[in-house]
Formats: structure tokens, sequence, C-alpha cells
């Protein structure tokens, strides 16, 4: 195989791009779609199947890491852990009581909520929660490099995903 890649990369190192939490998502796609073009199995049909397996291990590779880089929450656990610093989500449940309160109120709010125009209200104050939410993120990770703050920060942002898409689906069968 005449592509140069290294298997111990993390996701940035493969794509070729900084290590940060603030990421330019068309660069990532642009990448991508370089790597997967240098990557994918045909180019290697001439070289045997074994060259081919290969490549399509890269490609599943490169497709992973993308994955994991283009969706903001995967994105900041993943720097987390390549700094040392597990979620453990399973074990680890404790959420300020503030935060909980909002996410009663919201989870009540959307049990209530009767029209088109309630939901919608309340996908934006969850939007604006979540944009918040991850310029804070950025300035953890990427300005002051704290990832056990950051870690606290992404569980929170782990219950309100599961809320947005509670939101999205609310709002998709009322237009139904």
């Amino acid at each position: 195989m005449s592509v140069s890649l290294n298997l111990q990369s993390d996701d940035f190192e493969l794509l070729g791009l900084k290590r940060a939490f603030a990421l330019n998502v068309s660069l990532l796609e642009a990448r991508r779609r370089d790597l997967q073009a240098q990557v994918h199995p045909d180019r290697f049909a001439i070289q045997g199947e074994a060259a081919q397996r290969l490549a399509l291990q890269w490609a599943v590779r490169v497709n992973e890491a993308y994955q994991r880089l283009k969706d903001p929450l995967k994105r900041a656990v993943y720097l987390c852990a390549l700094n040392g610093v597990a979620l453990n989500t399973e074990t680890h449940t404790a959420m300020p009581a503030e935060f909980l309160m909002q996410q009663m109120a919201w989870r009540e709010q959307l049990e209530a909520a009767t029209t088109l125009e309630d939901i919608e209200a309340l996908a934006q104050q969850v939007r604006a929660y979540q944009h918040q939410a991850f310029s804070e993120l950025t300035h953890l990770l990427d300005v002051k490099h704290d990832p056990v703050l950051a870690a606290d920060n992404i569980r929170s942002l782990m219950f309100v995903d599961r809320l947005a898409q509670d939101v999205l689906r609310r709002l998709e069968s009322l237009e139904a």
C-alpha cells in the first residue's frame, strides 16, 4: 500500500488537523474526502486482495475518525480522553441542582406543549443553551486546556442533547 498512514495516529493527526475543539468543519470534510480517495479499496485492486483489505481497514478508520470529530460532543469526549480524562458517565452522574431544575422545567415544558409554536420556543431555548455551552467548552478545551472541568460540562451537554433530540422528535410529530 503506497499511502503512508500511521495506525497510531489520533483522529486529528490522521486527518491532518490541529488538536482542538474549535474545528473548521469544511476543512474536516475536505481532509476526509482526500484521505478516502487515497485509501479507496478500488485503487488497490491491481495489488491484490490483501492490499484491498488493508485499504478497506484504512477507509473504515478514516470514516470513524471523521464521524467522531464532526460531532461536537463526541469530539469533546475524545479530546478529554486524549488528555487522560474519562467521562465515566455510568458512575459520575452528579449534576448541579440548578442544572437539574432547568432540565426538569424543560421536560415539563415539552410535556405541556401542545402547539408547534410552543415546541419551537423550547427548541430555541435549548439551542441557545447548547450554543453557550459549546462556547464554554471551546474556552475550557482550547484556551484553558482544562479537560477535567470540560468533562463536567460535557456530561451536562449530554443531558441537553437527549432533550434536544426529544424536542426534535416532538416537532417532527407535530409537523407530520
